[in-house]
């Protein structure tokens, strides 16, 4: 089912997380759709910060979106949606994580030792070199490789922290850890990407993982299809 580019566009503007989730409870599409666009970034990298694939992250987030709004009842007005949409995608993706690999994914993992190559390109200053832009490009691509190789267990610490700026308290209660196992992951993330390329995390974190408007709207549509087929909304 192919939907026009009108059908898919937040029109309801800026209305709070409570409302629209009544809204959405009460069968309406478009309250569906306003939630989708206001935290599809925030979900994509979060899928994406675990399975480390774009297109098993894009899956696992529209899997996600079903089972939250299979279970939207059970929300409470008195936490953040965000935090419980992350808590929803970050188990979809972590249960497509063990079915890969046939085994439970502990959640802690060894230390990776940085590779000498990799931190040489870390320390170097791109404000130094003429290419300025292209250099950061580069040290944007070097970021996201290296934030795949963090040890699982910091790698979406990590995310929700620098790259969608979430709060201690925001990450414990989505990834239900003690604050303080936040904080620890969080500083270990960061030295094991090296104090070398501080500098240029802030200016290329949030083009990290970039998500563009053609994979925003490829997860709304898609996701809208399912929800369709399923029952959830009537075709308009």
């Amino acid at each position: 089912m192919a939907f026009a580019a009108m059908q898919l566009k937040d029109t309801l503007g800026p209305i709070g997380d409570v409302q629209l989730v009544k809204m959405a409870l009460a069968g309406e599409k478009q309250a569906f759709i306003s939630i989708m666009r206001r935290y599809n970034q925030l979900l994509f990298r979060t899928a994406r910060s675990i399975l480390k694939n774009d297109a098993e992250a894009e899956e696992a987030l529209q899997d996600g979106y079903l089972r939250a709004w299979k279970a939207l009842a059970t929300f409470r007005a008195d936490a953040r949606l965000s935090t419980w949409l992350v808590r929803v995608v970050a188990n979809e993706a972590l249960g497509r994580l063990r079915r890969r690999h046939g085994e439970v994914i502990p959640l802690d993992a060894a230390m990776l030792i940085p590779d000498a190559d990799v931190q040489s390109h870390f320390i170097a200053d791109a404000n130094e070199q003429p290419e300025g832009a292209a250099m950061r490009e580069e040290i944007r691509k070097l970021l996201e490789n290296r934030i795949d190789r963090l040890p699982d267990a910091y790698r979406t610490v990590f995310m929700l922290r620098a790259v969608q700026e979430m709060s201690v308290e925001e990450v414990a209660h989505a990834l239900q850890i003690p604050e303080a196992t936040v904080r620890t992951r969080f500083f270990r993330a960061r030295g094991l990407l090296r104090e070398g390329l501080a500098s240029e995390i802030d200016v290329t974190l949030g083009d990290a993982f970039s998500f563009d408007g053609e994979r925003c709207d490829r997860i709304v549509e898609r996701t809208l299809e399912r929800t369709l087929a399923e029952g959830f909304f009537r075709a308009a």
